[in-house]
């Protein structure tokens, strides 16, 4: 049976979230298999952890520009950077089960035994005793958006330590739920879409219903509802960006089902598509308990979705467009 969000997301909220006190119950990474696959080790108590975030991708894929871009325009660092470092904090639920995540399906049950609960104004200031800190800041999962008062403590966090404006602030979301209108009031939300060095990635499991339902679990109309979400985001005024994932069982009529995949984010804005990065899918030490024959194949047919995504804006969009910097692409 496929996994009932609506009711999970629910209870992991209730799980990992603590608002009478603000705090949020956060993934410890020390002992887990995530753990292995670092190049530093954890931080913050054995909550944060860095990662380098790269332009450089495999042949064939689009450079990955998120969030160096974002970030350098923000912070003014100026030039073409070709890697940022960022300090990860990871929520410890997620509502979906993605079969690559590279965290432990046991980091995503909002489990206090691999977990420690701790506010982000207490995490921020271990972040800002840090030697030589990263100058971003990366709201993981886990997915970020069951709590979104994770963002909006962040925030007030970095305004409290003075460090409002020497740091990026990004965050990861499945575009699943509504809690960012349903969970916070009209001025939390205002105090987040206005924060100016702040920014979130919206991820697309899949391009369509069946790719998303065997990536995540989760029932095949929830694809829907990431463009929803996806829409409601960026009338809302918050400064999206897109990640999507082409992993998929089935290698037949890619063309067509890429061409409507890429139709229905121009629906959203012309743009989308221009804002969105297609991620390679690769194996890490906690997927590869979880690997069978279908995600093997899959691997190997995300090879020719991403030919026929490219292909797809060659002809949608001109070479001017398309070279444009990411944080540069209009969609409000």
């Amino acid at each position: 049976m496929p996994i009932d969000t609506a009711k999970f997301s629910a209870h992991l909220r209730t799980r990992m979230l603590d608002r009478e006190n603000h705090q949020i119950l956060m993934t410890r990474l020390d002992g887990s298999d995530q753990e292995k696959d670092l190049s530093v080790p954890a931080n913050c108590g054995g909550i944060g952890r860095i990662r380098h975030f790269r332009r450089t991708t495999s042949p064939g894929w689009p450079e990955n520009s998120l969030p160096i871009d974002p970030a350098a325009q923000v912070l003014g660092l100026g030039g073409r950077l070709e890697q940022i470092e960022a300090i990860v904090f990871q929520n410890s639920g997620c509502n979906w089960r993605c079969w690559y995540c590279y965290v432990p399906f046991d980091r995503l049950s909002a489990s206090e035994e691999n977990s420690a609960w701790i506010s982000m104004r207490d995490l921020i200031r271990r972040y800002a005793a840090l030697p030589d800190r990263p100058k971003v800041v990366d709201l993981s999962g886990g997915q970020p958006e069951l709590t979104p008062e994770m963002t909006l403590w962040t925030i007030r966090a970095l305004r409290d330590q003075g460090l409002d404006k020497d740091c990026f602030l990004w965050s990861d979301d499945n575009l699943s739920e509504d809690y960012f209108w349903t969970k916070l009031s009209e001025a939390d939300r205002k105090e987040i879409c206005e924060y100016n060095n702040y920014s979130r990635v919206g991820c697309f499991k899949g391009f369509d219903a069946a790719s998303f339902s065997f990536n995540t679990l989760a029932a095949e109309d929830w694809f829907d509802r990431q463009f929803d979400v996806m829409r409601r985001s960026i009338a809302s005024g918050l400064k999206m960006y897109g990640y999507a994932t082409f992993t998929t069982p089935d290698r037949s009529d890619i063309k067509y089902r890429m061409g409507r995949f890429v139709d229905r984010l121009q629906l959203i804005h012309n743009n989308l598509p221009l804002r969105i990065v297609p991620l390679e899918v690769q194996v890490f030490t906690p997927t590869t308990g979880r690997i069978r024959a279908e995600h093997l194949a899959a691997l190997h047919i995300q090879l020719e979705a991403v030919e026929e995504w490219n292909h797809q804006l060659s002809i949608r969009f001109t070479d001017a467009e398309r070279a444009q910097s990411i944080d540069q692409v209009i969609l409000q």
